[in-house]
């Protein structure tokens, strides 16, 4: 008899059909009311779970009683209770390496848009205000040269990282949980504590994951440590962000700019502040958002579910404690 898997997330039509060869599927399209009371009364069957962008708490998988693994189409685990699933011995996998260097690309894109102030100027010159010569009042800042400073660096750091000291000759200043060499060694990087990297660096940017310890990380005392010229780039999580701290300090000009792909609660409201401030560019959560790197995610869970399902230890099982091999 097949397993029983439900997917919260549409796939295409080849990780579809191979799914169909392995597993008994239930599709939930939308996470609506009406999908989550489908996906409430399909869980008592469920050995699987596959999607993203859902808080499976333990509420919800206590209807669960057979699962056996969940494949996260993501890199962040955020959305789940990792002790909860630990005890139960449910195998939680996620997608990382496949969209590191597309997710670096978007950091790189909210730098420059920000730097160069293309959003804002791009909406002038389509509202049909652009009759003259552009002065100082709407001059931007180079990226070339400028000091990058990466507030967490692993994978996604390390590519943006890349992209700065080769691309654009920027001196790159991380900061971590702990120094790292080769990093140091490949891009002639240097370690700061967060306070010196807050008070050095030209771009400040979060690449970090949300944690109890990162929640919150940067906050009014952090912004006050930035420079006036400062631009703020967030690419991480926006829980780990002061939000209200954040608009105080582009108010007030305690910050030049900001590029968010993220924030507190997605989507973003219509009548945030954020969206009355020119010195914001604000993207949708596209960090990975590409045909090629969605794809790449979706068949990597693929891949972990199965093999989670048949026994086997999947690549990247975060939960490593579930693991009875």
């Amino acid at each position: 008899m097949k397993k029983q898997v439900v997917l919260y997330k549409k796939l295409s039509p080849l990780l579809m059909a191979r799914l169909h060869e392995q597993v008994d599927v239930t599709l939930i399209e939308n996470l609506d009311a009406e999908g989550l009371g489908k996906l409430r009364d399909a869980l008592p069957r469920a050995h699987g779970l596959l999607g993203a962008s859902l808080k499976l708490d333990a509420e919800l998988l206590d209807l669960a009683p057979d699962l056996q693994a969940i494949a996260s189409v993501s890199v962040g685990v955020d959305n789940y209770d990792i002790d909860y699933l630990t005890e139960r011995r449910i195998l939680l996998s996620n997608t990382p390496d496949v969209l590191t260097e597309t997710t670096a690309d978007t950091g790189f894109a909210l730098i420059l848009a920000t730097a160069r102030r293309v959003v804002e100027l791009a909406n002038l010159v389509r509202a049909g205000q652009w009759n003259r010569n552009i002065g100082p009042a709407h001059f931007g800042s180079d990226v070339h040269g400028k000091t990058l400073g990466i507030i967490g660096m692993g994978r996604i750091g390390e590519a943006l990282a890349q992209r700065g000291h080769f691309g654009f000759g920027m001196p790159v200043i991380y900061h971590s949980q702990s120094p790292k060499p080769a990093v140091e060694q490949r891009f002639n990087a240097h370690y700061r504590s967060l306070p010196e990297l807050l008070q050095q660096a030209d771009f400040v940017c979060l690449t970090l994951p949300l944690t109890a310890a990162t929640q919150g990380l940067i906050g009014v005392e952090q912004f006050a440590q930035m420079r006036p010229e400062t631009i703020f780039i967030n690419i991480s999580r926006g829980k780990v962000v002061d939000e209200a701290a954040l608009i105080g300090a582009l108010r007030t000009g305690r910050i030049r700019a900001a590029g968010l792909d993220v924030f507190d609660r997605e989507p973003l409201n219509q009548d945030s502040p954020l969206l009355q401030l020119n010195n914001v560019v604000a993207t949708p959560h596209i960090g990975s958002a590409t045909h090629e790197t969605r794809e790449a995610m979706a068949r990597c869970a693929v891949d972990n579910l199965l093999a989670a399902l048949a026994g086997e230890r999947p690549a990247n099982l975060v939960n490593v404690g579930a693991w009875k091999g």
